[in-house]
């Protein structure tokens, strides 16, 4: 398709268009909410259809795949943990052009079952990719496998790393929420300030811009940046409060408390309302109005759930919707307005992947290789079903018509074939 739209008398007009189609630069994509607007994404395969390749990828990791041009970044790590590496796949070939080992770790610690060393999605931007890898250390690489800078974050995560960064300008912004101290892993870390904190790094150079601590129990959520009245905020999830930063110099905007821990569900906003997961042990979700200034706990939810809440997978908004996914494949839609509910559906399976969507569609991959596919609206539909082999944790990616898929051992790329 690209090879027809180009043209060769410019050829930097085209490697930009390739480019533009094949971007899904961080966790959850472009707009960081799931959302593709990709044509023609399959809706059928198998082991035996619809797989353009599949490569197998050293090591253990569950961070998502990352899509710019002809390049696919990754992390894993190897070696019981040791050895935590980036590693570049070619998008039409699914060959391995770089394999970079970054850092090396004495003792990783031990993980929750469902973790690894490698579950933070690294974000490309131009010609710079941007690693985390929890305590275990941050680092900007070139997209031809330079490494730039490393720093380390040392803190007390002990289920593993798992919160992505998110970029805002030229501010690389990091959840860092951990415990009090060595916990059931007994590791004894260097250098830990403080048991939960947020941090704005420069892009350019690593070097730390601000650093803020806050209380709090741990939790391991990615932020999500969003303009609220002409001005840019971050929407940072805490174990037992969600935090507006401001993204420049890192001053608590407004706050809203609940009752929690451990939560992994990225935000998502629209409709002027944020919407918030709340963790362990009585999840909830929370639709807050992003204006106000301090605590905002009592002026400004707009409603609450306590349905089917997530404790993994990242809600999905999608015009006047909201869709979830538990943890338990128990898959429901919600008014955004209101909080009412459209339609509750249990589907086969359990989750850890948060679900995409692209052409009015919903995107549902469980822990053991299924992806239903659902119709978005307020009526449940389902489209299809398609099963990969071994187990999926990491969330799906979508680029130039396809679908990008990690499974334990392999990265899929899956599209129509003519």
């Amino acid at each position: 398709m690209v090879a027809v739209l180009c043209i060769l008398a410019m050829p930097n007009r085209c490697l930009a268009f390739q480019e533009q189609i094949n971007s899904w630069p961080e966790f959850r994509g472009p707009t960081g909410q799931g959302h593709s607007d990709q044509l023609g994404l399959p809706t059928s395969w198998s082991e035996k259809k619809n797989i353009i390749w599949k490569t197998d990828i050293p090591g253990r990791g569950w961070s998502s795949p990352v899509i710019q041009g002809e390049q696919i970044w990754l992390t894993t790590a190897l070696d019981e943990g040791k050895s935590l590496r980036a590693v570049c796949i070619n998008f039409e070939s699914g060959t391995i052009v770089h394999d970079v080992e970054l850092f090396r770790v004495e003792n990783p610690g031990q993980l929750h079952p469902k973790n690894s060393h490698a579950s933070p999605t690294p974000i490309i931007d131009g010609t710079r990719l941007y690693v985390h890898f929890g305590t275990h250390g941050t680092a900007c690489l070139s997209t031809d496998g330079q490494i730039l800078w490393r720093i380390e974050l040392p803190y007390y995560h002990h289920h593993g790393p798992a919160a992505s960064p998110v970029l805002v300008d030229d501010l690389l912004i990091i959840n860092c929420d951990g415990f009090t101290g060595p916990f059931w892993d007994r590791v004894e870390r260097t250098g830990v300030h403080s048991p939960q904190f947020v941090v704005g790094i420069e892009a350019a150079t690593g070097q730390i811009r601000w650093r803020r601590s806050r209380d709090g129990r741990h939790s391991y959520s990615t932020p999500l940046a969003i303009e609220v009245d002409g001005k840019r905020q971050v929407i940072s999830p805490g174990g037992d409060r969600v935090i507006a930063y401001d993204p420049v110099t890192g001053e608590e905007l407004w706050w809203c408390r609940y009752e929690g821990y451990s939560l992994t569900p990225r935000p998502v906003f629209g409709n002027g309302l944020v919407f918030v997961c709340t963790g362990y042990d009585q999840p909830s979700l929370l639709a807050i109005r992003p204006s106000g200034k301090g605590d905002v706990t009592e002026t400004h939810i707009e409603w609450q759930s306590k349905s089917s809440i997530p404790l993994t997978p990242s809600p999905l908004l999608i015009g006047d919707e909201l869709y979830l996914i538990n943890d338990n494949g128990i898959a429901s839609c919600l008014d955004a307005q209101s909080g009412k509910q459209h339609w509750k559906q249990r589907i086969s399976g359990n989750y850890s992947a948060s679900p995409i969507t692209a052409e009015g569609r919903i995107y549902f991959l469980n822990e053991r290789g299924q992806m239903d596919i659902v119709e978005a609206g307020k009526k449940y539909k389902k489209i299809a079903t398609s099963k990969l082999t071994g187990r999926t944790l990491a969330s799906p990616a979508a680029a130039d018509g396809h679908l990008l898929i990690r499974s334990e051992s392999s990265l899929y790329r899956i599209g129509e074939k003519d």
